[in-house]
């Protein structure tokens, strides 16, 4: 179950019911299923992207489910140093700990629905693992990682981070009250989340309870899609099956739906779904590694840039961790 809940739903401010003769329900474009991999230093994702369109995904380059995995003791996993630039890391734990820390002083611990905006901008080293007494302990890991694109007047901007508690994320329910949203940036239905953002995105994680539906007011200039990270359901105006660990690409509309399935395993009895949208950026996009650029000639500057230490120096304080090395920058 997710960190972030509440007790009684029904107290919540509620999303106005839609008027369908007014709004147009968005269709589904693809429904794709996520491929499993190693992460860091091994910790187990599933690439949330993987075969979709830079086009249909834009403003997103790069989404993580972390998890979930219950760790035994002595079997949690992080990464290592590594370089970024030219786009926002938005790490979402669902359950579990992490600590981040970079090379511009930024950083902390972030657990049960906390939120870290990184912005590399012209660039930045961090690192991300789990607290030691949790690699001893072992414990619940469950997060996501979403990488957002800055466009090119942005991405030489000075690096910023941005720490999120979960209190802070804005709770609603659905109109019949049978989903909990949680907004943690962007708008809908007039209310707004914490998250500060150079790219105008919205950044939702909802629970649908099993029978429920959820439709959510959307901006027609954002793009829509919607990732399931638990649980199986239908999306859109034809109802098309999704289940966990699939991302569904909505076409153009201002309106978003969603149905659990009434008959949930008693693993996920709900389903649980992450709602991200934002406005394209239409810009070229060249991607290596941890680089998010518009051209070649500026990824090969990345890198260059990278190896000769202009990425920024790692503290003091961490370097027991090990700098980021060799000539291959690493992956995320």
């Amino acid at each position: 179950m997710p960190a972030i809940t509440v007790s009684d739903i029904s107290a919540l401010p509620r999303i106005p019911s839609p008027d369908r003769t007014v709004l147009a329900e968005r269709p589904v474009v693809s429904v794709t299923t996520a491929p499993s991999g190693l992460e860091g230093e091994g910790f187990p994702v599933r690439r949330a992207f993987a075969g979709v369109s830079l086009r249909d995904l834009d403003p997103f380059v790069h989404m993580d489910q972390m998890g979930e995995v219950q760790y035994a003791p002595g079997e949690a996993k992080g990464t290592p140093w590594h370089p970024h630039r030219g786009f926002e890391t938005v790490t979402y734990m669902i359950d579990g700990i992490f600590e981040h820390a970079d090379s511009n002083g930024g950083g902390g611990v972030i657990t049960n629905g906390d939120t870290q905006w990184m912005t590399a901008g012209s660039g930045i080293l961090h690192i991300e693992a789990p607290p030691e007494h949790l690699v001893v302990s072992g414990g619940l890991f469950h997060g996501i990682q979403l990488w957002v694109n800055l466009p090119s007047a942005n991405k030489w901007n000075p690096p910023r981070y941005q720490g999120i508690e979960g209190r802070e994320a804005v709770l609603l329910a659905s109109a019949d009250g049978g989903a909990l949203v949680r907004l943690i940036a962007g708008e809908v239905a007039g209310h707004t989340g914490p998250g500060a953002t150079f790219t105008p995105i919205t950044m939702i994680h909802a629970t649908v309870g099993a029978g429920a539906e959820l439709a959510l007011p959307w901006r027609p200039d954002f793009n829509a899609l919607v990732y399931v990270l638990a649980g199986r359901g239908t999306a859109g105006p034809l109802a098309a099956p999704v289940h966990t660990g699939q991302l569904v690409v909505f076409g153009a509309g201002d309106l978003l739906t969603l149905a659990a399935a009434s008959q949930q395993d008693s693993r996920t009895p709900e389903l649980e779904v992450l709602i991200i949208g934002g406005r394209p950026i239409r810009e070229p996009v060249a991607h290596y590694g941890p680089f998010v650029m518009n051209t070649e000639a500026e990824l090969r500057q990345a890198v260059e840039d990278y190896r000769a230490g202009r990425l920024g120096v790692i503290p003091a304080t961490h370097l027991p961790h090990g700098a980021c090395g060799g000539t291959r920058p690493a992956r995320d």
